[in-house]
């Protein structure tokens, strides 16, 4: 994961929850050189204990693994590690810069109760932002913060078409503090505010991006670089350069506001590497991939199969105890909710099972091949692994959902053994996102990561469409027009 610029296992070393004590005469192993006790100094002493902690989150492009760490803040603690070895002429003693990936929610949280010392996240500064942290010099040419919309969305003529509507974003993004300050003006002016739909802060702006391309989400907002940046994968978006909701921002690195020395060393830094110089620029170009981006599940033809298979879903998901939408979701994972389906290990129809896995004692559904006894042998298999492996009283029934899902990919043994590595080198083995999922990256790759990735995504988008249905169905009672039925 960090081969880059020191042995993988020391990144998760660094997490573990209790203190290893340092031995200078031990190079060979880093792990012996990590106190995982909250610190909150400045660079000097960062310098004496030999570890510099850089918080990020994770996901395409900034820090993912694929046989090693890779991204940009993979690429820019590597050089900023070499930087300050030269700079303080560490000798054979080197300091070592680790990238502790955590929740995008949490990265402000985390570097004032000194989990971290620097955030290298794509941030970008604001006044509220600026009194949580110490800002270097910007990381970013100016910005702009525009609207980008998918084939879902209504026709927008202008800023001011968004009075009255929805707009998806984190609650957590600067996004939002626009939003925020949009609503201000349309209230003078007499206009219906935006309604901000908040999105789970375990999605990042690709994901939303993703989301808009493949008609999840009608649109949604983004700095004005990363719709362009993916140009050559989500070819369905419209980006607005016309709407702009603030303009001139920039990406900066973040640190204590009582560290100077650090953020003065970092401004120094940036200089010779921020975006526009060589190596800035090799990194910005670098890491535009093609991942198995999410498909469109509310296309007008997936959105009818959903609808037509949106009775058994939730009569299975009831009866095993799984969530109607998120067993949709998996079903529209595996096969795109076509029962006619068959894969070349024999798995069949909306979930993918095997014969012989249905056929099993904990299972036990025959016919599989029709398609309503097929999405009972998934629930049941699903709910039958979530029972057996994933119910232990810490764990709440989302992520002991998202670890069976997990399990149903790449089998119940060996993510629970991911589990057991996760919980001793200080990840939350009840947590998939952010957690055991960084494990399963390392070990087993990207399969895994992204088929859980890409259920979660669909759930969200069936979630808004049952939560819309619903909403449909109430103002048309309340407007004294009969229901649609109901299977």
């Amino acid at each position: 994961m960090l081969r880059p610029f020191i042995a993988f296992t020391a990144l998760f070393y660094l997490m573990l929850g209790v203190s290893i004590q340092a031995h200078s005469n031990d190079l060979k192993n880093p792990t012996a050189l990590v106190d995982n006790a909250p610190y909150t100094g400045d660079l000097q002493g960062m310098v004496k204990r030999r570890i510099v902690r850089v918080l990020t989150v994770y996901g395409p492009g900034r820090y993912y693994l694929d046989n090693g760490a890779k991204g940009v803040t993979a690429e820019y603690a590597n050089r900023l590690e070499k930087v300050i070895n030269e700079s303080f002429d560490t000798g054979h003693l080197k300091v070592a810069v680790f990238v502790l990936p955590v929740a995008r929610d949490e990265l402000f949280l985390a570097l004032e109760q000194g989990r971290g010392d620097i955030i290298i996240a794509g941030t970008t500064v604001t006044p509220a932002r600026e009194q949580q942290a110490a800002f270097t010099m910007p990381s970013s040419k100016p910005l702009k913060e525009i609207l980008v919309t998918g084939p879902s969305a209504p026709p927008i003529n202008s800023i001011d078409d968004l009075s009255g509507k929805s707009v998806y974003l984190r609650a957590s993004s600067s996004y939002s503090d626009s939003i925020a300050t949009l609503n201000e003006r349309f209230t003078r002016e007499g206009k219906a505010p935006v309604s901000l739909e908040p999105m789970s802060e375990l999605l990042e702006d690709e994901d939303l991006i993703e989301m808009v391309d493949a008609g999840l989400l009608p649109w949604t907002i983004v700095d004005d670089y990363k719709p362009t940046q993916w140009s050559g994968v989500f070819t369905n978006l419209n980006i607005r350069n016309d709407i702009v909701f603030r303009a001139g921002s920039r990406h900066a690195w973040a640190v204590r506001q009582d560290n100077p020395e650090l953020k003065k060393f970092l401004n120094n830094f940036l200089k010779d590497n921020k975006e526009g110089t060589l190596f800035g620029n090799i990194l910005k170009n670098r890491y535009v991939r093609d991942f198995n981006w999410a498909a469109n599940t509310n296309a007008e033809s997936e959105l009818q199969r959903y609808r037509d298979l949106e009775a058994l879903f939730r009569r299975h998901g009831v009866s095993y105890g799984i969530d109607p939408a998120l067993l949709a979701a998996q079903g529209f994972q595996e096969s795109r909710l076509d029962q006619n389906v068959r894969s070349g290990a024999g798995a069949v129809g909306v979930m993918q099972l095997l014969p012989s896995t249905a056929a099993d004692k904990n299972v036990g559904i025959p016919d599989i091949h029709e398609v309503d006894p097929n999405i009972e042998a998934g629930a049941k298999y699903l709910a039958f692994l979530k029972r057996r492996y994933f119910s232990d009283p810490n764990m709440d029934p989302l992520n002991g959902a998202l670890l069976a899902l997990a399990a149903y990919n790449a089998g119940p043994a060996k993510v629970r053994r991911l589990q057991e590595t996760a919980r001793t080198r200080g990840y939350d083995p009840y947590r998939w996102f952010d957690n055991v999922e960084v494990i399963a990256a390392e070990k087993i790759g990207r399969e895994t990561v992204q088929y859980v990735a890409n259920i979660f995504k669909y759930y969200l988008s069936y979630q808004m469409i049952n939560r819309e249905s619903a909403r449909r169905e109430a103002a048309r009672h309340a407007a004294g027009a009969p229901a649609h039925e109901q299977d």
